[in-house]
């Protein structure tokens, strides 16, 4: 069995034994095993799982924690990926790279192994339980993968929308995700601060009951902001007191346009520029199409609308619509560095690719 299995994981015969006093309580009173056994066991209640066989897709990107090595006048990163495998299950996995100063792109090199985290602590309240979970410093970070945990995500932690938060006194990751039990979804917040240990929390509040909530990266008039779809079809801006309850919400954007008549939504956590907000959407037409566009909301009072554009920036093409979903260009989250926007976007939710835009153009193009 070592000789099949121990060269595609690591630390296997560790993985048997911590299955097999997993399995301690299923069993019938037994004699004591020796260590041999309980590899066995730990190894028959055990099944690989391919996390990215069907899709890898939507996107977010941020600025990675730890700069060191990053290029002159470039940056590291690190980007979010929702993977699709056996039985649509969805789960998130990570990749790194660079951006060089001229906008260009580079994809760390990914490690062939895939690993879970430890479940630190799992305390229950009154929306389910909040997991705290940890990776070890030995897993590299495009093998850390989280896997669906609790009941409400048995189905799927989907669509991961990663934002750099700075409140002025500490830095931190917030990703808002949708989590899927096969029947019902809710809105729920992860958190870190160095992509090794991450804790999974409901959100409570009317408008957590739908998908595609989005934070804005700091407080606007001492409060949370977000941009959120509570009715399938319109963008509203919601505010909080307290990060995990969102209620109420106040319209601010419908649908106008040809290719986004069905529905908008949001693209990833709005993007602060120098005199206002730029926001990524994501607008549905004719055929369940899929494009992107963007608004510019004002600075002070994001309700208000500056511009947003006529016509899609990135809309799927002839020879990129089939996939596992066709027709879809999607991203959760694009990134500023310096005069650029990096937008990492999928195709027809099978593969994942990148987008460099000047700031200057990208206006220009939203407010004409």
């Amino acid at each position: 069995m070592l000789d099949n299995f121990e060269g595609r994981h690591r630390n296997l015969l560790r993985i048997f034994e911590t299955r097999a006093a997993e399995m301690e309580e299923a069993f019938r009173p037994h004699a004591e095993l020796n260590i041999t056994q309980r590899y066995l066991i730990g190894a028959y209640f055990l099944h690989e799982y391919s996390f990215e066989a069907s899709a890898l897709f939507n996107p977010s990107i941020v600025r990675h924690p730890d700069q060191s090595g990053a290029p002159e006048n470039g940056c590291r990163f690190i980007l979010s990926l929702r993977a699709v495998g056996e039985g649509h299950i969805s789960s998130l996995t990570f990749r790194s790279g660079t951006i060089a100063a001229d906008g260009s792109v580079a994809i760390d090199p990914t490690a062939r192994l895939a690993s879970v985290p430890q479940v630190r602590s799992k305390t229950a309240g009154a929306l389910g339980y909040e997991i705290e979970v940890e990776f070890r410093p030995d897993e590299e970070l495009s093998e850390r993968v989280i896997f669906p945990i609790t009941d409400s995500q048995s189905n799927g932690i989907e669509d991961a929308r990663f934002v750099e938060f700075n409140d002025g006194e500490r830095k931190r990751f917030y990703a808002t995700y949708t989590a899927y039990s096969g029947r019902a979804i809710r809105s729920e917040l992860l958190e870190t601060t160095d992509f090794q240990s991450f804790r999974l929390t409901p959100l409570n509040g009317t408008a957590a009951r739908n998908k595609g909530m989005a934070l804005f990266p700091r407080k606007i008039d001492g409060r949370y902001a977000m941009i959120g779809r509570q009715d399938n079809e319109n963008l509203y801006l919601i505010y909080s007191d307290d990060l995990y309850t969102w209620n109420g919400g106040q319209a601010i954007l419908q649908p106008e346009h040809p290719w986004e008549f069905v529905q908008v939504g949001t693209c990833g956590s709005p993007i602060e520029l120098d005199d206002c907000w730029l926001l990524f959407t994501h607008g549905v037409g004719p055929v369940r199409k899929y494009s992107i566009g963007a608004v510019l909301l004002d600075k002070k009072d994001p309700s208000k609308i500056i511009a947003r554009s006529r016509e899609p920036l990135v809309r799927p093409e002839p020879t990129e619509r089939e996939g596992y979903v066709p027709n879809v260009v999607y991203t959760c989250g694009a990134m500023r560095h310096g005069d650029q926007i990096i937008l990492p976007y999928a195709i027809s939710d099978t593969f994942s690719n990148f987008a460099t835009l000047k700031i200057a153009t990208l206006m220009q193009a939203v407010t004409s």
